[in-house]
């Protein structure tokens, strides 16, 4: 029969359990202590029957890989690559599985200390020993007695690491490119979502650029600028983006290729590669300077249509853009930071020219599309700024920054 009847015996028993309203505050913190003591035991159970998973190969006579087992399951995937990670290391850390089947540590404690071995040996230049090992756990149980956060024993594996790397002849972690990382993942919401793990050159790297690229750029009128410290990095790291896809040279297209596929009966619906459904005015950013394939598609999925760069501005187009304008027209962004604009839309059937186009940075090419923010172009034959209701209720034009200092009656 197995255990499992014993253990929805236990399951139907908890689900019979009634948390009474009137429940007074020192039996509410004795049920916690319990209900997080079982919560312990039943995460390392998990834990354990995972890593029988993985030595019975159940997963693959699904035609499976373990993750996607666990997910189908139940399992949310960053819970199951949890299970997948301590169920297999938990066979070589006795002192950790005892007190994890105690229920005294908590899952993510558990899994901080498993990721904390696991990161010392990839320190060490060859394998630990059982007896180095048998230290390494204890002294992060330690840390986990103490009161310290999973992140508390990640920093003090790292220290570990570090130890073992400078007894045994290895690099230290800030100069070991070997335990790099960079990961990115899609959230509910549709967005990306990066952590990074740098050694101290290329970490120097990305801060020197990002720094470079963030300042604050004041907005039209004067006033301060409005973004938040970490907005101007994100907006910071697109930039860098946008130079890496043209190659270093500022005057092409950008070169990295984007896949956008459109139903034809409902372009609302339009699906970006990676990343999944998008507005029409994302659609609209991203035909302005970005090398997007456009795939037209009917309702079995059969491409109509495939889109073609001829929208993109040329080189000599990019050249005119930079000496009219002179950067970004909202906030000055040299040339180099900049895309250039449709003013009336690519995907509107508006034509690209230098009538009809104009240099914009990436932060404030979005807040062209999404915040109310209009151009136009002048009789002067130069681009005007139009700002929203929200910022000016008389909505009146503004001049391009390059010629904001210039007197109107100058520059018809």
């Amino acid at each position: 029969m197995g255990i499992a009847p014993d253990l929805q015996s236990f399951l139907d028993q908890l689900r019979d359990v009634v948390i009474p309203d009137d429940l007074a505050g020192d039996d509410a913190v004795n049920v916690m202590r319990v209900l997080l003591l079982a919560r312990g035991v039943v995460d390392h159970l998990a834990a354990t029957v995972t890593g029988v998973l993985n030595r019975c190969g159940v997963a693959a006579g699904h035609g499976r890989t373990l993750r996607e087992l666990l997910m189908s399951l139940g399992c949310a995937p960053s819970a199951a690559e949890r299970l997948i990670r301590v169920g297999g290391a938990l066979p070589m850390l006795p002192t950790l599985a005892a007190h994890a089947g105690d229920g005294a540590i908590s899952g993510e404690h558990v899994d901080a200390i498993v990721k904390g071995i696991n990161h010392i040996q990839a320190r060490a230049p060859g394998e630990v020993d059982e007896e180095a090992r048998f230290r390494q756990v204890t002294d992060l149980l330690g840390q986990f007695f103490s009161g310290a956060t999973p992140a508390d024993i990640g920093d003090r594996a790292r220290k570990l690491g570090n130890r073992v790397a400078a007894a045994e002849g290895g690099l230290p972690a800030a100069e070991d490119r070997s335990v790099n990382t960079l990961d990115h993942r899609l959230t509910s919401d549709g967005r990306v979502q990066v952590r990074a793990d740098l050694d101290a050159e290329v970490g120097a790297k990305l801060v020197a650029a990002v720094e470079e690229l963030s300042a604050p750029r004041p907005e039209p009128d004067g006033s301060p600028d409005t973004r938040s410290a970490s907005r101007r990095r994100a907006d910071a790291l697109e930039t860098l983006l946008d130079i890496a896809a043209r190659g270093g040279d500022t005057a092409s297209a950008p070169r990295t290729q984007l896949l956008v596929t459109v139903p034809a009966d409902t372009p609302d619906l339009a699906t970006l590669e990676f990343i999944g459904s998008i507005t029409t005015m994302t659609l609209d950013r991203l035909t302005c300077d970005t090398t997007v394939t456009t795939v037209v598609v009917d309702g079995e999925q059969v491409p109509l249509d495939m889109g073609r760069e001829k929208r993109l501005f040329p080189a000599h187009l990019r050249k005119a853009l930079y000496l009219r304008d002179g950067g970004c027209i909202k906030c000055g962004a040299p040339p180099g930071r900049t895309h250039a604009h449709h003013i009336v839309h690519w995907t509107h059937h508006g034509e690209t020219s230098l009538s009809n186009g104009c240099l914009l940075c990436p932060a404030c090419h979005a807040n062209i599309h999404h915040d109310g923010w209009d151009v136009v172009m002048g009789l002067d034959k130069h681009p005007w700024l139009i700002p929203p209701a929200t910022v000016d209720p008389h909505r009146k034009p503004i001049p391009a920054y390059n010629r904001r200092t210039m007197r109107l009656d100058a520059a018809a």
